[in-house]
């Protein structure tokens, strides 16, 4: 082994040898992981700081955040990059905030989700969720008697769509492989980078990632939850090109391989970092699979699904370019769960009028609707479920400060950068708002 590098968990075999701010970070992201368990996402660095954090007792949540605070006065004087100074500083925020969670003495809601995610959050007003209730009203067809509700109808059109499960590996392998061809074309994707995929059927999951280092992802597809081609493509682009996976793949190359900078080597929920690559992942799926590209992959997953529909090429397109504009009005609702929240944890709503916001406006029964509440009462994901329609808005909004053909380049710096929804709002700010191009 090379004195510059050391063993290193997952298929890395080896990284670069930590900086001291670099090997402090990961040790106190995973003493907040052994405190927290389920907030390290990932993490393929050096094996044996790992190996130190598993061999000590737990840290008390109150000598957690004095270390954090230790940590965070260190920046200024010990790194010279603006831009990682910024980084590590939010994610301390961060990590005093959940710090005092863990304490007992939490911040106010709000003020949490500030902290924890570097931006000011916003509540979404219900006139939007009406908004796209009615789109839905109008896109969905009606039974004969014409008084199910939208939730009724839209069951009934998804049922038209649902492909047998055996079907689903092969399916997900194809539609992976053509978003992958297309982010690749558009953003680039780090030579060798793979996912391995493992195909389950039931769980608390649609898919899970897993970056493993050396590039490469593994992927838990659950067969009995994406059985719909419209899922099937959201997953694909979501998880893997050019979302989560591609993310993982080029901080691997860039931030450690040739800037040396260790602390990507971990990942966190409820961070700064996580809202980025929420966000990325959901904006990454609307420039690899534009709407005139989404049908075009539908009809082609109904045939391969072997769905009836399929047999009649004109009435194939059609469904394809209906599910499409029902696939935007439904993205139109990714705010009600945040907003539950703030109803939850901030306005003193009860649990019981909580799961029935959620069944109103999420369109989906009350038994659904108080499954979900669970979410919002785990410790990681009642912040957790901010980051998705935080990080979207975020990003949309920043990705209209260039011009149609500058988003690629824009979207690069996401994959590639150690940018923070802090200075993403500070270019907002100071960048006045071009044309958004899709």
């Amino acid at each position: 082994m090379s004195e510059d590098r050391a063993p290193a968990t997952g298929k890395e075999t080896a990284v670069p040898v930590p900086d001291p701010i670099a090997r402090d970070y990961i040790l106190l992201s995973l003493r907040l992981g052994k405190l927290l368990p389920g907030i390290v996402d990932s993490y393929f660095g050096p094996a044996d700081l790992k190996a130190q954090v598993e061999a000590e007792a737990p840290l008390t949540a109150s000598k957690l955040r004095e270390m954090a605070s230790s940590f965070e006065s260190r920046l200024t004087r010990e790194v010279v990059e603006p831009d990682r100074v910024r980084w590590l500083k939010a994610q301390m925020v961060a990590f005093e905030a959940q710090a005092l969670m863990l304490a007992g003495d939490p911040l106010p809601y709000e003020d949490y989700i500030t902290c924890l995610f570097d931006v000011t959050p916003v509540q979404i007003p219900e006139a939007v969720f009406d908004a796209a209730a009615d789109d839905l009203a109008r896109l969905l067809p009606s039974g004969e008697l014409r008084t199910e509700t939208v939730a009724d109808r839209l069951a009934v059109w998804d049922s038209h769509f649902t492909i047998d499960e055996d079907r689903v590996p092969a399916l997900a392998q194809w539609v992976v492989t053509q978003v992958r061809e297309r982010a690749d074309r558009l953003v680039g994707l780090p030579s060798g980078e793979s996912i391995d995929f493992e195909f389950v059927s039931g769980g608390p999951w649609s898919a899970f990632n897993q970056y493993e280092g050396a590039g490469r992802s593994s992927i838990e597809v659950n067969t009995a939850a994406l059985r719909r081609p419209a899922d099937l493509i959201h997953m694909a682009a979501h998880e893997c090109y050019p979302g989560r996976h591609t993310e993982r793949a080029w901080k691997e190359r860039r931030l450690v391989g040739e800037m040396h900078r260790l602390e990507a080597t971990v990942a966190l929920l409820n961070t700064p970092e996580a809202l980025i690559g929420e966000g990325l992942a959901y904006l990454g799926e609307r420039m690899v699979v534009p709407d005139d590209v989404m049908v075009d992959l539908l009809v082609e997953l109904y045939g391969r699904g072997g769905l009836e529909l399929a047999s009649d090429p004109a009435a194939a397109r059609e469904a394809a370019e209906k599910q499409v504009r029902i696939q935007r009005a439904l993205a139109g609702l990714r705010g009600v769960t945040s907003n539950a929240a703030f109803l939850f944890h901030a306005g003193g709503a009860s649990r019981d009028d909580v799961a029935a916001y959620l069944s109103r406006y999420l369109l989906t029964s009350l038994e659904k609707a108080e499954k979900r509440m669970a979410s919002l009462t785990d410790p990681i994901l009642r912040a957790q479920v901010i980051a998705g329609s935080e990080g979207e808005r975020l990003i949309r909004r920043w990705f209209e400060l260039g011009r149609a053909s500058e988003q690629a380049d824009l979207f690069g710096r996401l994959l590639r950068e150690q940018l923070t929804p802090g200075s993403l709002s500070a270019e907002l700010s100071s960048g006045g708002h071009g044309e958004a191009g899709w």
